[in-house]
């Protein structure tokens, strides 16, 4: 697998917790600010999600910055009460953040307007918060960072903490006003705050946690700085991506959002617990509400596929008339990460012969046209990689990142992973349940899959394509 395909699951994994991020042009001002005791001991019964019809006239007006997106045949509105129930769907995947903490409240400063500001919007069923402040300063210098772009060779046997960034005291500082005292050494939350919050969790070093806590609290004479935003964009799906360590100087924001990291998504917290999610269509789910349904993974899938300009409101046919696709999704051997002292992994050791056995399959089959689609992902652009996933009714590939892009496929797609022994995760199956997709698995006791098994297995699925 390539090191392209590698950050992408990074990257996906960020935008699962990003996703909920977009709640906050939906939160509404009556919120209530709960104490961490409070929160804890409230009531875990379960409450009737209000939804609003599916219509132009529901949405609120975008944010001048946001990427306009077109009305997704996934889009459900955000419930308009301030609980949803715990652990449920929309808890994990949508509008779970709903007790506000106000950590530091705007001032009224007719000398000044850049008065700071921050608050926390904390989900107990994620146990985690996002975090939205203003006036606040980065001091780039306070940052401990790895370089990055290093030669892989260079870097094998460096532990993750090392990749870790570091935040020493005053790394972020936040306008007080003129009533602060100097020397920035009042900190913005306590570690009661912290722990109720931004708990550690599963993680040892917790980034978003020491970022929140190296915050001080400063008056508005040592609040200097050159302001900047980060209004650049990130070519497709959000705004931009610019690193900490790309500024030669301190940056100050206007208003600044800080998102959970990805072990704080449902992606990661379904390793060890048991969410109980189905995905569904949307109409489905606003005709029956279920809590243990969800459109919202279909929803993201289709941002993605709108981000590259595909049409969203395109339904699968149950027999094209081009032949049903069959990808392969590829992978190639690939040096490990340094923490894996650069062993080079391989999750299906004869892929190029399982491939070459489903081509001759596919030639010989003769009941309906079947493509077999060679998916060499890390030799594709991202756009033709989204491109081969929604054009697929059927997609097999070795547990990899490559497989993430399941999240764009079609309703009626249907997958089949081969697990090597070394490789039981339940990503994939946990993606193809929460978006509504069939999902097969071969678990092989090693890496190396018998060919008349895979050929078995498709042959079964594409029966139940008529074929």
């Amino acid at each position: 697998m390539s090191r392209r395909n590698l950050l992408l699951l990074k990257i996906l994994l960020f935008l699962f917790a990003l996703n909920s991020v977009s709640l906050f042009l939906y939160f509404t001002s009556n919120s209530r600010t709960l104490t961490p005791t409070q929160t804890q001991t409230q009531s875990h019964h379960s409450f009737s999600l209000n939804r609003l019809p599916l219509t132009d006239q529901n949405r609120r007006r975008p944010h001048r910055y946001s990427k306009p997106w077109p009305i997704l045949p996934s889009y459900l509105p955000w419930s308009q009460t301030t609980q949803v129930p715990f652990r449920s769907c929309e808890a994990y995947f949508g509008n779970g953040f709903t007790t506000r903490v106000d950590l530091l409240k705007p001032k009224i400063d007719l000398s000044s307007n850049r008065m700071g500001w921050f608050r926390c919007w904390f989900s107990e069923t994620l146990r985690s918060s996002v975090c939205e402040g203003g006036g606040l300063r980065m001091d780039p210098e306070k940052i401990k960072m790895s370089r990055g772009g290093e030669v892989l060779e260079e870097v094998i046997g460096r532990g993750e903490e090392e990749e870790l960034p570091e935040y020493q005291n005053g790394a972020f500082e936040i306008n007080g006003g003129d009533g602060v005292g100097g020397g920035g050494d009042q900190r913005l939350v306590t570690q009661e705050s912290l722990d109720g919050y931004v708990p550690k969790g599963q993680i040892d070093q917790h980034t978003m946690r020491e970022l929140i806590g190296s915050i001080r609290i400063v008056p508005s004479a040592e609040f200097q700085c050159n302001e900047t935003s980060l209004e650049e964009t990130w070519k497709e799906l959000v705004s931009s991506l610019r690193y900490a360590k790309n500024f030669s100087g301190p940056v100050c924001f206007r208003h600044a959002i800080l998102s959970p990291l990805g072990y704080e998504s449902p992606l990661f917290k379904g390793l060890s617990e048991d969410i109980n999610c189905h995905g569904v269509s949307a109409p489905d789910l606003w005709q029956h509400p279920d809590d243990q349904k969800t459109a919202r993974i279909s929803e993201f899938g289709e941002m993605i596929k709108a981000s590259f300009g595909f049409p969203v409101h395109r339904h699968q046919t149950e027999k094209p008339s081009s032949g049903h696709n069959v990808l392969f999704v590829r992978r190639e051997d690939y040096l490990a990460h340094p923490r894996h002292h650069g062993k080079v992994e391989s999750r299906l050791s004869n892929e190029q012969e399982v491939f070459d056995a489903l081509k001759n399959w596919v030639s010989n089959h003769k009941e309906c046209k079947i493509n077999l689609v060679n998916g060499l992902f890390a030799h594709m652009s991202m756009k033709e990689q989204v491109r081969a996933i929604q054009d697929a009714s059927v997609i097999i590939g070795a547990h990899g990142a490559g497989l993430t892009h399941i999240v764009s496929a079609m309703p009626k797609t249907v997958i089949l992973e081969i697990i090597s022994s070394e490789y039981k995760r339940p990503h994939f199956e946990l993606i193809a349940q929460w978006k509504g997709l069939e999902y097969h698995a071969i678990n092989l006791e090693g890496s190396f899959a018998r060919t008349p098994v895979v050929i078995d297995r498709l042959n079964g699925i594409m029966k139940s394509f008529g074929c």
